[in-house]
């Protein structure tokens, strides 16, 4: 089985990928969504969060605004919710590809926000960076709700650069073209990968 990374900085399209992927088949781990439950009521995270970081948790749930208000923009907390967070999602992870494995697919996507900031490329047989230019990356960033200049800079400040991704990718997804380009590229890469992993079980 391959295991692929899937990454991208902010607005460049990473979400759409991840969807493309799906609609051709592949099993897509999302950490951003595995946060996300984890922080919903009944979640793993509620309370390891309420113990570090009270008044955030109401009605059995993190706020996240509230969370967020408290971490954005002050480096030593963020890494407090990240010694949380992180070994949780580490062993979801863990426990798709081990379902993967049962499953027998052939390749599988980790669909992870700051993989290579944090070195998850050692997870991953190959890593796919999805990219568009940077104008339209400020476009579509700037359109979410709440989203300010400052905040952008913030956060891009805290991930590697596109440049930097793209040398580091083994696939590079286009992003700024249109959909049909972007999936033409994903349903050759998706060939290609599950190309190497028939040719391993024959040779096995």
């Amino acid at each position: 089985m391959i295991v692929l990374g899937l990454t991208g900085s902010i607005g460049m399209g990473k979400t759409t990928a991840a969807n493309q992927l799906r609609s051709l088949g592949v099993a897509v781990y999302d950490a951003d969504d595995t946060v996300h439950r984890m922080m919903e009521r009944g979640g793993r995270a509620v309370s390891l969060i309420e113990a570090a970081f009270p008044h955030v948790v109401f009605g059995g749930e993190v706020e996240r605004p509230r969370l967020g208000a408290r971490v954005f923009g002050d480096p030593a907390e963020l890494q407090r919710l990240e010694a949380i967070l992180h070994p949780l999602v580490r062993d979801e992870e863990r426990r798709f590809i081990q379902r993967a494995r049962r499953q027998r697919r052939r390749l599988v996507v980790l669909d992870v926000p700051l993989l290579l900031e944090t070195k998850g490329e050692r997870r991953a047989d190959a890593v796919a960076v999805v990219s568009c230019p940077a104008f339209l990356q400020e476009q579509r960033v700037m359109a979410r709700h709440g989203m300010t200049h400052g905040k952008l800079e913030t956060i891009r400040h805290r991930q590697m650069s596109d440049h930097d991704k793209r040398r580091q990718a083994d696939f590079l997804i286009p992003t700024g073209a249109g959909r049909r380009l972007s999936l033409r590229h994903l349903k050759a890469m998706v060939a290609a990968l599950e190309g190497i992993t028939s040719n391993r079980r024959r040779q096995g």
